[in-house]
């Protein structure tokens, strides 16, 4: 029971999972380029789409998303994640845990993305 809030680490390349302030989950993240670099702040999940596809790149599947900005940015499964590769800005996590993220979190639910600094809700770099 409790709040879900998910950090991501774009310098670390991780995200973590907390319910309630506790840990539980974390795993390896894909995160953008620097061309397309994953933007740094808090947001809200806006939406859950189970069998997304990108619009904007050929189709590309998205599994398991969640939804951060109206522009594109998500949280979404992807089988590359372990191979290093960069995305256009999401959050690419392998698609086991996506599934395990996508049933714990709910629309509303926040997530926190740094860049090598901590952040708790309430400080400057949560907004």
């Amino acid at each position: 029971d409790g709040p879900l809030v998910v950090t991501v680490d774009v310098q670390a390349r991780v995200i973590s999972v907390f319910r309630n302030g506790y840990e539980i989950g974390a795993a390896a993240a894909l995160v953008g380029s620097p061309e397309h670099p994953t933007p740094i702040g808090t947001f809200p999940i806006l939406t859950k789409e189970r069998h997304n596809v990108s619009e904007q790149y050929n189709n590309a599947p998205m599994p398991w998303t969640l939804r951060l900005t109206w522009d594109g940015v998500a949280i979404h499964g992807g089988s590359t994640v372990e191979l290093g590769y960069a995305s256009h800005g999401c959050v690419g996590v392998p698609d086991e845990f996506a599934a395990r993220i996508f049933a714990e979190a709910r629309v509303g639910d926040v997530v926190i993305i740094t860049n090598g600094q901590q952040a708790t809700l309430g400080s400057p770099l949560a907004g």
